[in-house]
């Protein structure tokens, strides 16, 4: 079975405003814009940082510094995925990615969850099942190719 094909690198797969492109997706972000949040943080830190800490930290900002907090935070999780996929900044002003999050959060939540999701690192199976997929397509541990033995 061939790899599945990824999409290109720096271009987003999806717009900003295409959220219902995946419509549980966008009533998930709606209702609870944490959890949203927590599972993309978990998969753009690589397991670093865990859903559960990021939608904490998520949440004490949004209620501590309302907006502006969660603004910032957000953010830079924009930043490092555009960062790491080579995507461009939206064309908002010099701050582009705070902007996204400070204007539309929910839609920006959304893209990077599409956006994830499309690179086949699906932020609702958490960052482990994420690199079980992109280390093998199938799901499965990937298999050694076989090479220099030991006698």
């Amino acid at each position: 079975m061939a790899a599945p094909q990824l999409p290109t690198r720096g271009k987003w797969t999806t717009g900003i405003f295409d959220c219902f492109e995946d419509p549980s997706n966008c009533w998930v972000t709606c209702v609870c814009p944490c959890l949203t949040f927590a599972r993309n943080a978990e998969i753009v830190d690589e397991g670093r940082t865990t859903a559960y800490t990021a939608g904490q930290n998520y949440l004490v900002l949004l209620t501590l510094v309302p907006v502006l907090g969660a603004t910032l935070y957000g953010c830079t999780y924009r930043t490092k995925l555009r960062r790491h996929f080579e995507l461009p900044e939206q064309p908002w002003g010099p701050c582009g990615d705070c902007c996204v999050h400070h204007l539309c959060c929910f839609c920006a939540l959304c893209q990077e969850h599409r956006e994830l999701k499309n690179r086949h690192m699906d932020p609702v199976g958490g960052w482990r099942k994420a690199y079980e997929t992109i280390m093998s397509p199938n799901g499965a541990a990937p298999i050694p190719e076989p090479g220099m033995t030991r006698k």
